[in-house]
C-alpha cells in the first residue's frame, strides 16, 4: 500500500525546515517485530527547535505519531496515514550526569541511562537496564521493570505540543499510573531529568547484572518480539493467566506465543502485523473464557489494519 506523496507540499509550507522528510517509508524495519506498512510521511527532526517549527506549521488535520526504537509497537499492515516522527539518537540521544541527577534525550536508550547513572555512582536507575526502549517511551508509559518505575526517579520532562510550544512537566504533572501517564497524548517528549541516590558503584553494577541475568533467563530477548504484551491485572501475573488458558506456544500464521515467557509474542519469521494482533486478541479471548479476567494490551498498536 502507498499513500499520496505530500512531502512537496510540506516542504513548500516549511522553507526553514532542517530535518528529513520521507514519503511512504517502511516502518517494519523500525520495529522489533519487523512488521507493518509504510508511513505516509516519516519526519526526522534536526533538533528540538526544528521539531517545534515543524509542528507549528503542520496542518492540524494531519495525524501525528511518534516512534522510538519500536520495541513496544505493532504497526498494522496498512501503514500509517499522516506523519510519523522519529527522534534520532544523534539529535535526541545524549545522556549526562551531575551530582545525583541524570539528564537524557528522549531518544536515549533506557539501558544507556542506567549505564550513565552507574558510571556516576548514582543508584536507583538500575531497572532501566532491563527495559528495551527509549526514554520517550518510558515517559509516556511509565515504563518499569524489576521493581522500579519511571515515576520513582523522574524530576521533570520536557515536550513539544502540537502547536509547537514547549512544555515542562514535573513528576506530579505527569499523572503517572501503572504503565501510563496522563499527559496529553499530542505532547512529544524531547528530554528528561532523573534523580537517584549516590551509591557504591559495585552495588549498582551488581544490581544491573541481576537485571540482565533475569532478562536473559526468563525472556525471549533474541527473538523478534515486542516485549511484555499485556499489562498485569491487579493481583495477577499476565503470563500465568495466559499459561493457565493453554496459550503457551499458540500460533496464528507466523506469530507465536513464546514458549519461554507466555506474555511475549514473537514473529517466527514471516508474521504479518495482522497475525500478531490476531494472536494477541485470541489470547485475550481464551484468558477471559478461562479465568474471567480481561487482559489489556501493553504493546501499542497503530495504523490501518488489513485482513
Amino acid at each position: 500500500m502507498t499513500f499520496p506523496d505530500i512531502t512537496p507540499d510540506l516542504k513548500a509550507a516549511m522553507p526553514e525546515l532542517r530535518g528529513r522528510l520521507l514519503a511512504n517509508q517502511s516502518l517494519a524495519e523500525l520495529t522489533w517485530f519487523r512488521v507493518g506498512g509504510p508511513a505516509q510521511v516519516l519526519f526526522t527532526p534536526a533538533d528540538e527547535d526544528d521539531l517545534a517549527y515543524f509542528l507549528k506549521h503542520l496542518g492540524k488535520q494531519l495525524p501525528v505519531y511518534v516512534v522510538g526504537v519500536g520495541s513496544n509497537l505493532i504497526v498494522r499492515d496498512g501503514g500509517m496515514e499522516g506523519v510519523v516522527i522519529r527522534l534520532s539518537p544523534r539529535a535526541f540521544g545524549e545522556t549526562s550526569a551531575s551530582g545525583d541527577t541524570v539528564s537524557a534525550g528522549a531518544a536515549a536508550l533506557d539501558k544507556r541511562v542506567a549505564e550513565t547513572a552507574a558510571a556516576a555512582g548514582i543508584g536507583g536507575m538500575e531497572f532501566f537496564f532491563g527495559i528495551p526502549g527509549t526514554i520517550g517511551g518510558a515517559l509516556r508509559m511509565n515504563a518499569g521493570a524489576n521493581g522500579g518505575e519511571t515515576k520513582d526517579v523522574l524530576v521533570e520532562a520536557t515536550g513539544i505540543g502540537r502547536d509547537g510550544t514547549r512544555h515542562v512537566f514535573g513528576n506530579a504533572d505527569m499523572k503517572f499510573v501503572y504503565r501510563n501517564s496522563g499527559v496529553d497524548p499530542s505532547i512529544i517528549f524531547t528530554s528528561a531529568r532523573f534523580r537517584g541516590q549516590i551509591t557504591d558503584a559495585d552495588v549498582i553494577r551488581a544490581r544491573m547484572h541481576e537485571v540482565q541475568s533475569h532478562r536473559e533467563t526468563a525472556q525471549p530477548i533474541r527473538e523478534k518480539t515486542g516485549g511484555s504484551t499485556f499489562k498485569n491485572p491487579p493481583g495477577h501475573s499476565a503470563w500465568k493467566l495466559i499459561d493457565a488458558a493453554g496459550c503457551r506456544g499458540l500460533r496464528v500464521g507466523g506469530a507465536q506465543v513464546s514458549e519461554m515467557h507466555c506474555n511475549f509474542l514473537i514473529n517466527t519469521g514471516n508474521a504479518t502485523g495482522h497475525d500478531i494482533e490476531t494472536l494477541g486478541e485470541t489470547v485475550r479471548e481464551r484468558v477471559k473464557a478461562n479465568s474471567g479476567i480481561e487482559l489489556h494490551w501493553e504493546i501499542k498498536r497503530i495504523g490501518i489494519g488489513q485482513g
